[in-house]
């Protein structure tokens, strides 16, 4: 479990590639204080497993269905990356609920400076664009973000000074891939809505609600 806020950034040192998948090596600082192989880590929002650590960088390994599903495997060496630990049970939980568990990959089509902020549009596929409400949370590249604006094509968020400063978003540029992962919240709940028809399923009903105890004063 994460909760978007990212540690700081590292630097890709290298990767190793295979037909079963990728060794990445990650340069970093902060992280490395109690990392340890078959700890849990975000690199650019995607949950993997470390295998090796060293003095100042660490080694993760990256299988087929996680390059294909993120923008990992279009880093080369000197990339800089997003990293955020797990989160401790007895962390407070700032940002919102972030398995790791990127679902598609998102293109920048704009970058507009208003005010004191920056105002960064994606272009997101229909099916997880469904998952995404106004003032809504959303994670690109692992950063924990409130979702300023929606359209038919895409959203929009307005980040700070201290988020670009202190991640890769305040690098990115028209075009680039960034990874996306929706609210876990709005897709549980849309999957209670879908789940009848069968002995295995349940269907949501208002009267079942009110079974369960929800609505009674």
């Amino acid at each position: 479990m994460f909760t978007g806020i990212v540690e700081e950034t590292g630097t890709v040192a290298g990767r190793a590639v295979s037909d079963k998948g990728d060794n990445l090596v990650v340069q970093a600082d902060k992280v490395l204080g109690d990392l340890a192989p078959g700890h849990s880590i975000a690199v650019n929002g995607v949950c993997l497993t470390v295998v090796d650590t060293a003095d100042d960088r660490f080694t993760v390994q990256v299988i087929p269905e996680t390059l294909q599903r993120s923008n990992l495997g279009d880093l080369v060496a000197g990339d800089q990356v997003n990293l955020e630990r797990a989160m401790a049970a007895q962390d407070r939980f700032h940002g919102h609920m972030v398995q790791g568990h990127v679902e598609t990959v998102a293109f920048i089509n704009s970058i507009v400076v208003d005010g004191g902020d920056v105002r960064l549009t994606v272009t997101i596929d229909s099916p997880w664009l469904r998952y995404c409400l106004p003032k809504g949370s959303i994670a690109l590249d692992g950063v924990s973000l409130t979702i300023a604006d929606l359209s038919t094509a895409g959203l929009t968020v307005a980040l700070i000074p201290y988020t670009l400063s202190s991640t890769t978003l305040g690098r990115k540029q028209v075009g680039d891939p960034v990874n996306i992962e929706t609210d876990i919240l709005v897709r549980y709940v849309e999957r209670l809505f879908e789940m009848d028809g069968d002995e295995d399923r349940y269907d949501l009903e208002i009267e079942k609600l009110r079974n369960w105890g929800y609505g009674e004063s």
